[in-house]
């Protein structure tokens, strides 16, 4: 049986409840928040029995829990992950794993340092679309990888801690199309060159848009073009991604368009998207769990994240000094 303490009680909580209250094997004894009437409000909302602490380590002290689930703001991770796994529980949390690099690598050597797993939130590598391309460019049929190129542009009015962020495109989003574009690729970035820039109407604070160029291993260039303020032509969620290879190239949309061409021509060939039993928060937490029972690592291990988040800060880095870095 899991006993579960969950860290933050703000809105994110609720994708994680909704998929961990429906099974058999979890039981919630803590909800960790310092604001009480929040954790109150999640808590009556889904007719739990938890107790309410005013920081993780008091309820660490108080429960006997073996799993913390945190879904706090992304510069309280690596204080709660620490906690949690220092006390004996493992940890499933939200991405990014913390606003700083240094953090990130204290977390993953605290989780080697006890034994305990730590898993990242990376709900991106669990939709359809992205699935059936990497099967596609695995393959081989096109050879091999030579550039990845993907757009994200958005426009969401979240208010709250993102307005207000230095770089809330590259620190609080881009994780998920960097990460994405080391699971299409299976390598990991090198070097970055990044722009960051805010449009004269954006409603962020700081930097809403972002162009980043990376060398990844084998020599493969992943070029990045990001907007948190679009004026229109949005993309999805999941970006919209052309990967060029040797033989010909591969267009996803992001959602249901998924086809390639060759080099010689030929036109254009649709690739079935086949259905995933489970996508997104939902999937990635059945992964989670599936993996403590089996004693493995999951995809998302902070251990193989932790090359997703060194792109995030070193793409934050190469902009604030307008300098190529090394990963």
């Amino acid at each position: 049986m899991y006993k579960i303490i969950l860290a933050g009680c703000g809105s994110m909580c609720r994708a994680w409840l909704e998929v961990i209250k429906k099974r058999g094997d979890c039981i919630f004894v803590g909800f960790a928040d310092p604001i009480a009437a929040n954790a109150e409000k999640v808590r009556d909302e889904y007719g739990l029995t938890a107790s309410i602490y005013g920081d993780i380590d008091s309820a660490l002290e108080a429960e006997t829990a073996n799993l913390v689930i945190d879904v706090t703001v992304p510069e309280a991770h690596a204080g709660v992950v620490t906690a949690a796994l220092s006390a004996g529980c493992d940890v499933f949390g939200e991405k990014p794993m913390s606003d700083t690099l240094e953090d990130a690598e204290r977390m993953v050597n605290v989780a080697d340092g006890t034994g305990k797993n730590y898993f990242v939130m990376q709900n991106r590598r669990y939709t359809a679309g992205i699935a059936a391309l990497k099967r596609f460019l695995s393959s081989g049929e096109l050879g091999k990888i030579g550039q990845v190129s993907a757009d994200f542009r958005l426009s969401p009015r979240f208010g709250g801690f993102r307005d207000e962020m230095d770089s809330p495109l590259l620190a609080d989003m881009a994780i998920h199309t960097f990460d994405a574009a080391r699971f299409i690729t299976g390598r990991n970035a090198v070097s970055v060159y990044c722009r960051e820039f805010n449009p004269e109407w954006s409603w962020y604070k700081g930097s809403a848009s972002a162009v980043a160029l990376f060398d990844m291993e084998d020599g493969i260039v992943f070029d990045y073009r990001g907007s948190w303020c679009a004026n229109g032509l949005n993309t999805s969620w999941e970006s919209e991604w052309r990967v060029a290879c040797e033989r010909g190239a591969v267009f996803w949309d992001g959602s249901s368009k998924l086809h390639y061409g060759l080099a010689d021509g030929g036109g254009v060939t649709d690739i079935p998207i086949p259905q995933m039993e489970g996508e997104g928060h939902a999937a990635c937490i059945a992964d989670m769990f599936d993996a403590l029972e089996s004693g493995t690592r999951t995809q998302t291990d902070c251990r193989d994240n932790i090359n997703s988040i060194r792109m995030v800060h070193k793409a934050i880095e190469s902009a604030k000094n307008r300098q190529n870095i090394k990963i």
